[in-house]
């Protein structure tokens, strides 16, 4: 089995998945992110990013916007891209 590679989430696409790995901050900030719905495990989905200012997410159905201090903080592991086949 190969290491899992993490990514900040501030560095992954419009459109791209991931799962939540870890936090990397203190208390304040890990106890505010709990209280949003972003856990380690947790799948989120990036709605927005336009590589300047805050990104939306979609993390337990909620949206959410994080400005690109906290994303750089969360690191997750990037899923391939799930959409079907337009055959």
């Amino acid at each position: 089995m190969s290491p899992t590679r993490c990514v900040r989430l501030d560095e992954l696409a419009q459109g791209s998945r991931g799962i939540v790995q870890r936090l990397v901050g203190g208390g304040a900030f890990t106890s505010r992110l709990a209280a949003l719905g972003v856990t380690k495990g947790v799948r989120i989905e990036v709605l927005q990013n336009r590589r300047h200012g805050p990104l939306l997410v979609l993390a337990r159905e909620t949206r959410l916007a994080l400005g690109r201090g906290e994303a750089q903080k969360i690191l997750v592991e990037a899923l391939p891209d799930e959409r079907p086949d337009s055959r």
